[in-house]
């Protein structure tokens, strides 16, 4: 299916199109045209860019670039991703990817090498090698990239967790999230306890983890001979003393007039150890100990976590199929076509799971008198084998009509655990 009718088509289910308003209001003379803003959303996600679009399409380049200039911003990109990240979640299988029955979701940083210099690049010999690039940090829940950042290769990603859990705005609400060891530093298990956040990390070196960072209420020779020891007595008496202080940084966070990111930074730039930022250090411990305990005692914890971890890196293999043009590497001379790019490319992927779940919450449907079920729930929707994002690209000829029935009724037809053994050859 080529990508142009994958595009009609979700726009004709939740009509994502009409977020792209135009730049003059109601003032513009002129009116959207789906077909053109559909090749300008493929010309930016696959990093194409509108000139070899207009090269290798039936829409000139004046025309492209008139509509990219009027109609495709940022907020109006992100209304269309967050139009199309609610009628996922309305379709029928998108709960059927819960994790232990909650939406169990993940953050991680996908990098983008630029061959172009621009403000927000950065050094990063382990990625990069001698070049510079940008990281795209994006939050997935039930396989879908609710929000998104883009942050430099020199930032630490853990400073941007609660930004992105908080500022969503999204019917899909986790009330789990996981990230890599990346994700995790001194405060992020308090800020996310306190608004109603299970924080559950992957740790690298978890041994290593125990030894120096499990705490207790109790001095540690009041154990007695147990396998696990806390590394010391925790100071309660500073939390308490400074509570009032933190409750000033909880509602400043709540009121979003600062960000996660800003309200680290400023803890850790004093010379001197600062009192509310050990106050906030021991808060951490505490809810930080209890979960190392639940992580060690329960395997069902450990799968749960990698699994939701696993869901990030499918997503960023599809989203680098996406931005496959010029090698992958980005050639956007400024920092605002990078955002373009970023929100772009997130907005197909999104096209592209609705396209998707919406085939396997069909063959649920199709299924539900028939036979049992089940294996419907282990096919993932980040798939895009069956998406045709090359060749010329015909955009004012009427698009191929997808026949919905016709393709579940073939899915029908075929035993499904020949499907799940496929996948996985």
């Amino acid at each position: 299916m080529s990508i142009s009718s994958v595009l009609h088509f979700v726009n004709h289910h939740c009509h994502f199109m009409t977020c792209f308003e135009h730049v003059l209001g109601r003032y513009s003379k002129h009116t959207d045209d789906e077909r053109v803003l559909s090749a300008c959303l493929v010309a930016w996600a696959t990093n194409m860019g509108l000139g070899r679009m207009g090269d290798i399409s039936d829409i000139p380049f004046t025309t492209l670039a008139s509509t990219s200039d009027n109609f495709l911003r940022l907020e109006t990109l992100k209304a269309a991703n967050e139009c199309i990240s609610n009628a996922i979640a309305a379709l029928t299988m998108f709960r059927h990817y819960d994790i232990a029955n909650v939406i169990h979701s993940s953050s991680d940083g996908q990098k983008f090498e630029t061959t172009l210099p621009t403000f927000n690049a950065r050094y990063s010999p382990k990625y990069f090698g001698l070049a510079k690039g940008i990281v795209a940090y994006t939050l997935v829940a039930n396989h879908v990239p609710v929000n998104a950042e883009l942050i430099g290769a020199h930032d630490h990603e853990s400073h941007f967790v609660f930004d992105l859990l908080f500022n969503n705005t999204t019917d899909i609400h986790p009330q789990v999230h996981s990230t890599d060891t990346h994700g995790t530093n001194q405060v992020n298990f308090a800020l996310l306890h306190l608004f109603g956040y299970q924080f559950a990390p992957r740790y690298k070196a978890i041994q290593e983890k125990l030894r120096t960072s499990l705490y207790g209420f109790e001095h540690p020779t009041q154990y007695g001979d147990i396998l696990l020891k806390p590394v010391r007595k925790l100071n309660t008496d500073v939390i308490v003393e400074e509570w009032e202080n933190l409750q000033r940084i909880f509602v400043s966070l709540a009121l979003k007039t600062t960000t996660q990111s800003i309200i680290v930074h400023k803890l850790n730039s004093y010379a001197r150890k600062n009192k509310t930022c050990q106050a906030l250090w021991e808060y951490d411990n505490i809810i930080s100990s209890l979960y190392l305990l639940d992580f060690v005692d329960s395997p069902l914890l450990r799968k749960n976590v990698q699994t939701a971890l696993n869901r990030g890196e499918s997503y960023h293999q599809l989203r680098r199929a996406v931005s496959y043009a010029n090698f992958g590497k980005l050639r956007f001379t400024s920092e605002e076509d990078q955002l373009l790019w970023h929100e772009c490319s997130r907005l197909l992927t999104n096209c592209i799971l609705f396209y998707n779940m919406t085939l396997l919450s069909e063959l649920w449907t199709r299924k539900e008198a028939t036979q049992d079920r089940t294996h419907i729930t282990h096919i993932s929707p980040v798939a895009w084998q069956h998406i045709n994002f090359y060749g010329r690209y015909e955009f004012t000829k009427a698009p191929e009509p997808i026949n919905l029935e016709e393709i579940v009724e073939a899915l029908a037809q075929h035993p499904l655990l020949s499907i799940l053994d496929e996948g996985n050859t």
